[in-house]
């Protein structure tokens, strides 16, 4: 019965840390410190080995909780019944927390805010597009993070942060903000801007 449960909290940690680096952006949006946001993006290489473990321990707590008992041939008392921190539906539960930290990254955006800005640009010859070059970005959750900090400044027209290419495409007003000021911003959420060039 210990076996089971260090098996289940091995299941638990490491299904935890498989989704850390994507889910400290979405606490740090909560807590509102940007700077903590990417203080977990070195665990992102482990990723898939962390998803591997989670998924061969708690296979394996599952096989060793679901496996048919040996019959012993005595007039013993019957079994009690197994507390609860030991049962199937505790595993279960388990089972299921560890699949929704797996899949933070795939809906993790949900939890930043559709930013809807009204922009009024005097002069188009203003309008300045700049491409980031950003290191520290793992997942979705990263470049929704990025847009999120850049999107509060005044002046900006659109912002494109995309993890898969390390950059974040940022339009803006240049009579309102500048280059310096946006590189502040995105430094500000913990990744760094590595490069910047105007499109």
């Amino acid at each position: 019965m210990k076996t089971d449960n260090k098996l289940i909290g091995a299941g638990l940690l490491t299904a935890i840390a498989a989704s850390l680096c994507c889910i400290t952006p979405v606490l740090a949006l909560i807590a509102g410190t940007s700077g903590l946001a990417s203080s977990f993006s070195w665990l992102e290489p482990f990723r898939p080995y962390f998803i591997s473990l989670t998924i061969l321990v708690l296979g394996f707590a599952w096989y060793q909780k679901l496996k048919p008992k040996k019959q012993i041939d005595c007039n013993c008392d019957i079994e009690e019944k197994p507390q609860f921190i030991q049962s199937k539906k505790f595993l279960g539960i388990i089972t299921a927390f560890a699949i929704v930290m797996l899949a933070v990254p795939y809906y993790s955006s949900i939890f930043y805010p559709k930013t809807e800005k009204q922009i009024i640009v005097f002069d188009k010859s203003n309008i300045q597009k700049v491409e980031f070059s950003i290191r520290g970005m793992t997942c979705t959750s990263c470049g929704e993070h990025v847009n999120h900090e850049v999107n509060k400044l005044k002046g900006i027209i659109n912002s494109n942060a995309s993890y898969e290419n390390g950059n974040a495409i940022v339009e803006f007003d240049n009579s309102k903000i500048n280059i310096t000021e946006i590189e502040k911003a995105i430094n500000s959420t913990g990744y760094s801007v590595t490069n910047k060039k105007e499109n």
